[in-house]
């Protein structure tokens, strides 16, 4: 008897995500080069302090730090980063070699680990102090190994302009194509250790806190918030910032039963979706065709559950999948270190189509394309044109 197409379906879709992710063989995931470069502090452009706790276990090779396997226990770390001046926003300019450069490239200058979750939290503290107590927790997604979570934790800090205290809660994906189901387990035996952090973060004397989740860290991300909300305290004591979900890869359904148990929130979650994720689509077929939070094409039916939606599906990505453009796209990048920074709850859409505009010039970049942004809430469905 031949396999059903709905079982062979699932096997050719995760055939075409390792075709379109390019594997090539093996890739060295050593975040601490084994020598440095010295440079001019004029070749640095910035240096950015990212703290990080992890469900990975210890790598063998220390240069790794932490692997793709699960930890009964969560580690605390600091890692310092360098920017090269030679940066452009939205890229990551990723070593080619064990010889740290860091006048060409992002480079780790500085590991520091925490004995345990109070010495954290005391470093913690003191860093917020001198950042307004506002603290930004990024998650990443599906098939990032340790170190690409840091650079991508880094490039966001640095391009976005976040002044408050970035925190990386990097869960342990094995940082391959084919563990798609490897790393969903990881993400769900996460959850409960996302939400002790943001625990944490609040018991240490945040004023703010800004969620930032990519991909499949929205699932790890929304369970912590349901999980928050089950037990009386959805708002972290009233210091919950901004929620940005970014290419989420939730079932809709899923989405909407996670969001009844949150109730609508004080401050609406921002949900940025494009139609073209290709990343996404192949999500997907894996689930059996069923869309995906971040691809889904009707917004007016998720509105409703306290989110504002921004379809960027015509803005240009630097991946080719088109999964990563809130980070890699200058102008969304700029746009997510605007809302991070705002004080204001929400805007209209004339401040909204202002604010674009304003860092569309800032960006050298003109009003001549088709790109637009459309951005639906309960009350109106707003375009914003972009250059590109």
């Amino acid at each position: 008897m031949f396999p059903s197409f709905a079982i062979r379906y699932p096997i050719a879709a995760l055939l075409a995500a390792i075709v379109l992710s390019g594997c090539a063989g093996p890739q060295s995931h050593a975040l601490l080069a084994k020598t440095a470069v010295p440079v001019e502090a004029s070749k640095i452009a910035g240096k950015h302090e990212i703290f990080v706790v992890t469900t990975r276990a210890k790598a063998p090779d220390p240069r790794v730090v932490f692997s793709g396997d699960r930890s009964d226990a969560s580690s605390f770390a600091r890692v310092d980063m360098t920017v090269p001046q030679v940066h452009k926003t939205g890229s990551i300019e990723v070593p080619k070699s064990d010889q740290g450069d860091p006048s060409k490239y992002f480079t780790a200058t500085r590991l520091a680990a925490y004995r345990d979750e109070a010495a954290f939290s005391s470093a913690l503290r003191a860093d917020m102090a001198r950042r307004n107590g506002r603290v930004m927790v990024f998650i990443h997604g599906y098939n990032t190994a340790f170190d690409g979570a840091v650079y991508r934790a880094t490039q966001i800090v640095h391009d976005s302009g976040y002044s408050g205290t970035p925190i990386l809660f990097t869960w342990a994906s094995a940082g391959r194509t084919v563990d798609y189901v490897y790393d969903n387990n990881s993400a769900t035996a996460a959850r409960d250790r996302l939400e002790d952090l943001l625990r944490l973060v609040q018991r240490s004397g945040a004023k703010r806190i800004d969620i930032v989740a990519h991909s499949m860290g929205n699932w790890v991300t929304v369970e912590a918030l349901r999980q928050l909300a089950m037990t009386g305290d959805r708002d972290l004591g009233g210091k919950m910032g901004d929620v940005v979900l970014a290419s989420p890869d939730i079932d809709v359904d899923v989405f909407k039963t996670q969001m009844r148990r949150y109730g609508v929130p004080k401050k609406p979650f921002i949900v940025l979706t494009s139609s073209n994720d290709r990343a996404l689509s192949i999500s997907g077929l894996i689930a059996g065709q069923r869309p995906r939070l971040g691809d889904y094409a009707d917004s007016k039916d998720i509105v409703s559950y306290g989110v504002v939606v921004a379809d960027i599906s015509s803005l240009s990505a630097g991946d080719r999948l088109n999964h990563t453009k809130f980070a890699d796209n200058p102008l969304m990048v700029k746009l997510l270190g605007d809302r991070l920074q705002s004080d204001q709850l929400e805007a209209s859409g004339s401040q909204i189509t202002d604010r674009v505009n304003t860092l569309t010039r800032g960006l050298g970049q003109t009003l001549v394309s088709a790109a637009e942004i459309v951005i639906t809430t309960p009350f109106e469905v707003m375009k914003v044109a972009v250059g590109q």
